[in-house]
């Protein structure tokens, strides 16, 4: 997905590396906090157009990259 490897679950990429960055599809309500709360950013593949459930958190971050896996798992397989 968006020339990247990513992990899936029931077929639907929830989160992948882009250049030594975390980015995870999380609910909309999370994705927000997480981006206003200065926490994380809004992923733009490319194309200039964000994706504002899939957030982009970067290596340097005190959130947990696996825990933030975990929930985007969650969110995924519901």
């Amino acid at each position: 997905m968006f020339g990247a490897d990513g992990l899936k679950a029931g077929g639907k990429v929830f989160a992948m590396e882009v250049k030594g960055a975390l980015v995870v599809k999380l609910s909309a309500a999370r994705a927000e906090a997480m981006v206003q709360g200065g926490q994380a950013q809004c992923f733009d593949p490319g194309h200039g157009r964000l994706m504002k459930q899939w957030v982009v958190v970067g290596a340097g971050s005190e959130l947990s990259w696996s825990e933030l896996a975990c929930e985007a798992f969650e969110f995924a397989a519901s």
